[in-house]
């Protein structure tokens, strides 16, 4: 089997699963018991707490349940109980757990969307009209999930800085984190991340925060978390999250390269395929995300062929996977239809191989050739 849909959820390394099965097997205490081996644990979660801290140059983390929940807890728990009026900002190709909470809030705040170029990227000089100074907050995704482009994160904290400074600025990081370095000392008041993307557990993530604002917890019933998350700490997964993080590669050269081996390898078997996105060999393009639309051939179509053939792909983000709707990401681009109807999105990791790429590239040509006769026209 050849995976590529890394974007969706990755495998976890060995380090993670020996690291969790020794703390279910010798450290299951809770961290708030009062005797010495629960005060263990709790002390091996601070100090791994501060490593993060210092590693995002943040001013406090908590732990989640994952990406979703951070995105909830910086966005509500920033403007649900707020008694301050203005406006809301969410680029229009956020995932569903930054753009869902930031609709929910319309019947409050004037909620608006930032609109992107054909490439995914936030347009700037939209950006700047819409950055008013009673601007409470604006959530951009530091690397799209679906087509791989990496924000303009520098020149929006220099636009905000200039247009609204008392702004808050959330960065969903889910798709960046241990690909971009990240500093919250830049300008960043928030950042989301999410073990599963980088070969750790699912099930736990963190919300790392700047300490310019305040952020209130949504989930009440005990002090966890210095008050912002109640609930018994989920600790297996917090070592798999710092096992994963520690085993990653410092460097992964490689991963760039694959990726553009696939790219040039699917143009050249199949002419009529065509790159969604940024450029995939340009600094706007992260290293493991690649969307290509197969026309005319349905993407959905086309993915079970291919996993008929051993490689697994998507149509996208997997949180919207059952839904029947066009891709609002690549609506947000401007596509047509056709080349909607057909896009798949291929994501890579640290295990993926040559070999691997050499064979979907290889399956991509057959599957789309033994398909292509077939469509109506």
């Amino acid at each position: 089997m050849v995976y590529l849909d890394n974007a969706a959820t990755t495998k976890p390394s060995e380090a993670v699963i020996t690291a969790m099965t020794a703390a279910m097997q010798e450290g299951y205490f809770n961290p708030s018991s009062l005797y010495a081996p629960g005060f263990s644990v709790r002390k091996g979660i601070e100090i791994f707490r501060e490593q993060l801290i210092k590693r995002l140059h943040a001013k406090d983390l908590v732990f989640t349940s994952g990406g979703t929940e951070a995105d909830n807890l910086a966005i509500l728990g920033l403007l649900q109980s707020s008694r301050k009026k203005g406006r809301v900002l969410y680029s229009a190709v956020e995932h569903s757990a930054v753009a869902e909470p930031s609709e929910s809030l319309k019947d409050k705040y004037d909620v608006r969307t930032l609109p992107v170029n054909d490439a995914g990227s936030v347009n700037l000089d939209a950006a700047r009209e819409l950055l008013t100074p009673d601007t409470l907050m604006i959530s951009v995704m530091q690397v799209n999930n679906e087509v791989g482009a990496i924000q303009p994160l520098d020149e929006l904290i220099r636009l905000r800085d200039e247009c609204c400074p008392e702004a808050h600025l959330h960065v969903d990081g889910v798709q960046g984190f241990l690909h971009i370095g990240t500093k919250l000392s830049t300008g960043i008041d928030s950042y989301a991340f999410s073990a599963h993307k980088f070969h750790g557990p699912k099930g736990v993530g963190a919300l790392a925060l700047g300490g310019k604002t305040r952020i209130n917890p949504l989930v009440l019933g005990g002090k966890q978390e210095n008050g912002l998350r109640a609930g018994t700490e989920n600790t297996y997964g917090i070592i798999g999250l710092q096992a994963a993080i520690d085993d990653y590669p410092h460097e992964n050269n490689d991963l760039r390269a694959l990726k553009l081996q696939l790219v040039d390898a699917i143009l050249s078997f199949v002419p009529d395929a065509v790159v969604n996105g940024p450029d995939p060999a340009s600094s706007e393009a992260c290293d493991h995300i690649v969307n290509f639309s197969f026309p005319p051939v349905q993407a959905q179509t086309m993915m079970h062929a291919l996993e008929a053939e051993g490689v697994l792909v998507s149509q996208g983000s997997a949180c919207s996977s059952r839904k029947k709707q066009s891709s609002k990401t690549l609506m947000a681009m401007g596509l047509s239809q056709q080349r909607m109807d057909s896009a798949l999105r291929f994501s890579l990791s640290r295990y993926t191989t040559q070999e691997d790429i050499n064979k979907a590239a290889r399956v991509c040509a057959k599957v789309y050739k033994d398909l292509r006769p077939f469509i109506r026209r």
